[in-house]
């Protein structure tokens, strides 16, 4: 048996379109997404399989991954869509050749490219000079995929974002920090940082922050004070304290970050209610102890199986004018 889907808003008219950032979309657009997402989550794979189909994607991967590449690869192959992988020495933006070379190249083979990368800069470039639509699945400035899955989490956890005061504890500078604070204030949440001030968000992002939340009522709050920051939030976030590729300061962000750790004791500032949330992988013992992550408030694993959902969304909304497609 057939159905249609629902009718879709101007909103989620994204086809032919990068994501780069989060704030890339608007918030119509950003809610649109989310709805396609949970719809898509309801649908068993067979009944996906041909959103996509005869379609080739390029998932080109200069830093390692786990959830992201496999997220991609089965998200494709529920639609009905083909996965072309490349990593490491086969592929790295504005080494072997420029990245305007390798956008018009690949447009050429494929209907969308997926890079997960370092230069944010460089993949700014390869999206201007492509003709398919671009993906960022990690840079340097921005996680925006994992964003959409925090918040389709944070969504289906409490019904609503819009209201909620979640907390980001740890490093406020990452990317991860950064497309998780936008989503949430998009939507109409309170983003409370708690940092060191070595490694709070700039002023000029937080008031990027506070224009781009208001329309919704999201704002944004920075706390030195990791206690002061987690404060009857519903949401609890954190990530490792030192990225890929800046291990050097790693012994640094150990010493600056240890108070900021995510433990009992802090969790119990939080809401009774309360969610943890962590972008995985988790080192447990350093920005998060066992027994908050492995414990009943922990959302991780729904946040991990998220991405797929997101991404599914994402393709659909990117490579498809989203109406009419069999359910």
């Amino acid at each position: 048996m057939y159905a249609v889907a629902p009718a879709p808003s101007p909103a989620l008219a994204l086809a032919g379109r990068h994501f780069l950032k989060v704030d890339d979309l608007c918030a119509p657009e950003l809610r649109g997404l989310l709805r396609l997402a949970r719809f898509l989550k309801e649908r068993p794979g067979r009944e996906q399989s041909t959103l996509l189909k005869g379609r080739t994607v390029a998932l080109l991967f200069e830093k390692p991954s786990l959830r992201t590449r496999v997220s991609f690869e089965v998200a494709l192959t529920h639609l009905g869509a083909k996965a072309l992988f490349a990593q490491g020495s086969e592929f790295a933006i504005g080494s072997r050749e420029t990245p305007e070379d390798a956008a018009r190249v690949l447009s050429r083979y494929v209907d969308a490219v997926v890079i997960r990368t370092h230069d944010h800069a460089g993949l700014e470039r390869f999206a201007r000079a492509a003709a398919v639509p671009v993906i960022n699945a990690l840079s340097a400035e921005s996680h925006p995929c994992q964003a959409i899955a925090d918040v389709l989490t944070l969504g289906e956890r409490f019904g609503e974002v819009a209201g909620l005061r979640v907390a980001y504890v740890g490093d406020g500078r990452n990317n991860v920090a950064a497309s998780l604070a936008q989503a949430a204030v998009m939507l109409g949440a309170t983003i409370c940082f708690g940092s060191p001030p070595t490694h709070r968000p700039s002023e000029t992002f937080l008031a990027q922050l506070g224009r781009l939340g208001k329309p919704a009522g999201g704002s944004v709050r920075a706390f030195s004070n990791p206690a002061r920051a987690v404060r009857g939030a519903d949401a609890v976030y954190t990530d490792v304290w030192t990225s890929m590729g800046e291990e050097r300061y790693r012994e640094r962000n150990d010493a600056m970050l240890r108070p900021y750790a995510v433990t009992e004791e802090l969790m119990s500032y939080a809401a009774p209610h309360a969610a943890f949330m962590h972008c995985l992988p988790a080192h447990r013992g350093e920005e998060v102890s066992a027994e908050v992550i492995d414990g009943p408030q922990s959302v991780v694993f729904d946040q991990a199986e998220n991405r797929m959902h997101a991404q599914k969304a994402l393709l659909v909304a990117l490579l498809t004018e989203c109406k009419g497609f069999p359910i």
